[in-house]
């Protein structure tokens, strides 16, 4: 799908999502979750939808899925910082960092809504880096400056 980052393509198996990517695949093969997640995610680039109701299945170990879930969890418009999620999983910020960075289906798992402690935007591992997560976060009406 063409989105406003560009081109984005989804990826599922079994009928659950298993990944978003940036790029386009060739031929992807239509299915109802596909175009499911193709709807929803042109609602919340038109500012229509703030929360995403598609079936995950994203692939990691099991510390990775314990962050990718308290994600899910960030409301839209908000931000969590790397240290907050350590502190609710009993972790430290770094390894918070590294599964936010394999995160397999970015935007539908809000990875942008994870900043530094002091606010700062750092990195993203989508698109155009933290300037696709400037813009995820100003779509959603925080103000990241």
């Amino acid at each position: 799908m063409n989105s406003p980052l560009g081109f984005l393509t989804i990826f599922e198996d079994g009928g659950v999502i298993v990944a978003l990517e940036w790029g386009r695949a060739d031929n992807p093969d239509p299915s109802p979750v596909l175009e499911k997640g193709r709807g929803q995610l042109n609602e919340y680039f038109d500012a229509r939808r703030k929360s995403f109701d598609l079936p995950l299945a994203p692939r990691g170990t099991p510390f990775q899925c314990a962050v990718w879930d308290k994600l899910c969890g960030i409301p839209f418009g908000q931000v969590r910082s790397y240290g907050d999620i350590a502190k609710h999983l009993d972790s430290a910020p770094r390894a918070v960092g590294g599964a936010c960075g394999r995160n397999p289906i970015p935007i539908i798992i809000p990875c942008h809504r994870v900043v530094g402690q002091n606010g700062n935007l750092t990195g993203y591992s989508g698109g155009d880096g933290v300037d696709s997560k400037r813009a995820l976060l100003r779509l959603e009406g925080y103000d990241s400056e």
